[in-house]
């Protein structure tokens, strides 16, 4: 009995919000207990209604019900510390009329602290109907308990597993502020019972409750083992990401070695140019500068192509290894509840790009520079054949560099010729001030407008205009004749560009094209647009197109010389894109003209 009247101090009965003794303490779902006025206005100041001492938020704030035992026994911890001598009164007169044994005698004394016998005797009481009512709901659960148990040790692969662990029940231990966990574990808060399962048909963390309701016939596990499941597949996929990066970075270190080889190329071809043409008369000068600036301006595409390749390539390992270290430091996390929602955020891979078959290539186009050479010296025709060709190096993913022959981009103009498509202009969409031929082959500026309806596709205020057919896939190939005009612009165009008002032309607002301006001045139109300085003036555009890929080249048809690649991705039908600029009162009168593809 000693130690039944010293059970309880004052620090067992205070709010933990005003730090004074309880003033009709009510109890959270949590367990904890506070002031009704205390945890009223502590809810009234917060945005969410949470738990003050185990920050257990809940979804809609709980109907509190005043604890009346803990009341009762906070108020005659009161009014035993105002007076010290008291003998507990009406209590005991009222163990006296229920015939109690445990009675204080008249006139005993209480120290600071105890209380009296007859009120210690309620609370066993009390505590001991609710471990009974405890056990009675433990024992509805065992059943579906042993179920859960069968088929979580038939999973098991593991002779250690601890039996028995679905019947496990959260300890708890019940104090005068109510009931609160022995080990902190997250609570499901519908049940507030241990989150201890994984649905895998939900894939959310569950209680025993949970699965007996409404995940009753869903695939269920032990939460843990599920979590030690997937921290062996992020183990897998950290190692497939290492090895991606891995080949990447040697792929890196391939474009580098090609690129200084082809550096090397041109340095070589330009000395022996100067040895070939140092003999010659000075009218031979202008061909040796015309090689020279070929091969510089081959050998910077080969850097740009070079440099984005790089960048998008080293790109690709920062997402990687961001990857990797996000993976490495979620296999470390103990807490299965966050490392499975944060698993299918960084074990999902991004879409990256397939670099199997993309290389890094370069023609130097001086075998056009010896043709020309040729025609025009007949003397030292058979000396310029006697030279032998450039190489230059083509680096794949998965092969060594080998050597091509600079007639490759012939080659390759031949290639894309096979995918040649019959390309008519779509009167529908051409500017009122662009006039057509009776084939739809031929387009041109006029000087005035023209009397046509204003429908929705017809551009209004740039003079251009598009193809019949668009395109959703494959390749497609075609040619345009631009001899005799100083401005111009050709490529193509998505279905949902802008054709009314003013345009501003970009991959990014659906243009995809090559313009001519000033007779000299050629640029890929994008933002900035990318200066293309041309020796060789091309009269014949020759236009290439692979959907899948995203490509989009022009070439120098008439010369066989590859003039620019642009790489991005289509989600939408694509139309050829003409437009022959204003006529520039007559200066720039000749017309777009579609010609046949001749195979050579």
């Amino acid at each position: 009995m000693p130690f039944l009247r010293s059970f309880l101090s004052e620090e067992q009965l205070l709010c933990s919000i005003c730090l004074d003794v309880f003033d009709n303490p009510v109890s959270t779902p949590c367990g904890h207990s506070f002031c009704m006025t205390c945890i009223g206005h502590y809810w009234d100041s917060v945005k969410h209604c949470q738990c003050p001492l185990c920050k257990q938020t809940f979804k809609r704030k709980p109907d509190l019900y005043i604890n009346r035992t803990l009341r009762e026994i906070t108020e005659q911890f009161k009014r035993m510390k105002g007076n010290p001598g008291a003998s507990g009164g009406d209590g005991a007169d009222r163990d006296a009329e229920e015939g109690g044994t445990t009675q204080e005698p008249v006139g005993s004394t209480l120290r600071p602290g105890q209380l009296p016998g007859y009120l210690l005797e309620e609370m066993k009481q009390r505590l001991t109907r609710h471990r009974a009512h405890r056990n009675s709901l433990a024992s509805q659960n065992e059943t579906w308990s042993e179920q859960i148990e069968q088929t979580l040790n038939t999973d098991s692969t593991s002779d250690t597993q601890p039996p028995g662990f679905a019947r496990q029940v959260s300890l708890r231990r019940y104090t005068l502020s109510g009931a609160a966990d022995a080990v902190k574990v997250p609570l499901c808060p519908k049940h507030h019972r241990n989150l201890e399962l994984f649905c895998r048909s939900d894939l959310e963390c569950i209680c025993v409750a949970c699965g007996q309701t409404e995940h009753q016939s869903h695939d269920i596990t032990c939460a843990e083992k599920e979590w030690q499941s997937h921290k062996m597949k992020i183990a897998i996929t950290e190692n497939e990401i290492q090895e991606m990066t891995k080949q990447r970075m040697e792929k890196v270190e391939e474009i580098k070695q090609s690129l200084v080889d082809i550096k090397m190329l041109s340095e070589h071809e330009v000395q022996r140019s100067m040895q070939l043409f140092g003999a010659l008369i000075s009218s031979l000068e202008r061909s040796q500068a015309g090689l020279l600036e070929v091969t510089e301006i081959n050998r910077r595409s080969a850097e740009h192509q070079a440099e984005l390749m790089i960048r998008e390539l080293e790109q690709e390992i920062t997402e990687l290894r961001r990857r990797s270290t996000a993976l490495a430091k979620l296999a470390q996390t103990e807490n299965y509840i966050t490392g499975l929602k944060g698993y299918s955020d960084v074990s999902t891979p991004k879409t990256m790009k397939d670099w199997t078959g993309i290389s890094l290539t370069c023609d130097l186009g001086t075998k056009t520079i010896y043709t020309s050479v040729c025609q025009l010296l007949e003397q030292f025709k058979e000396e310029l054949q006697k030279v032998p060709p450039a190489f230059c190096l083509s680096v794949s993913a998965n092969q060594s560099p080998v050597k091509s022959h600079p007639s490759k981009t012939s080659v390759e103009v031949k290639r894309m010729q096979e995918y040649s498509v019959d390309v008519t202009l779509d009167s529908n969409t051409a500017h009122p001030r662009l006039i057509l031929s009776e084939d739809k082959k031929k387009v041109w500026c006029g000087e005035r407008h023209q009397q046509v309806p204003n429908n929705r596709e017809r551009f209004d205020r740039v003079v251009c205009v598009l193809g019949c057919k668009g395109f959703t896939s494959g390749r497609h190939y075609w040619e345009v004749e631009v001899d005799g005009k100083t401005d111009w612009d050709l490529g193509v165009a998505s279905h949902s560009c802008n054709r009314k008002g003013k345009i501003t032309v970009s991959p990014s607002n659906g243009y995809w094209f090559l313009s001519l301006r000033d007779k000299n001045n050629y640029a890929f139109r994008t933002e900035p647009s990318t200066a293309l300085p041309l020796s060789l003036k091309p009269q014949k555009i020759g236009l290439f197109v692979d959907y899948e890929k995203g490509q989009v080249s022009f070439y120098n048809v008439d010369a066989k010389m590859h003039i620019y690649t642009f790489m991005d991705n289509f989600s939408e039908t694509i139309y050829p894109f003409f437009s022959p600029c204003t006529n520039k009162t007559g200066k720039n009168d000749a017309p777009l003209v579609i010609t046949p593809v001749l195979m050579d």
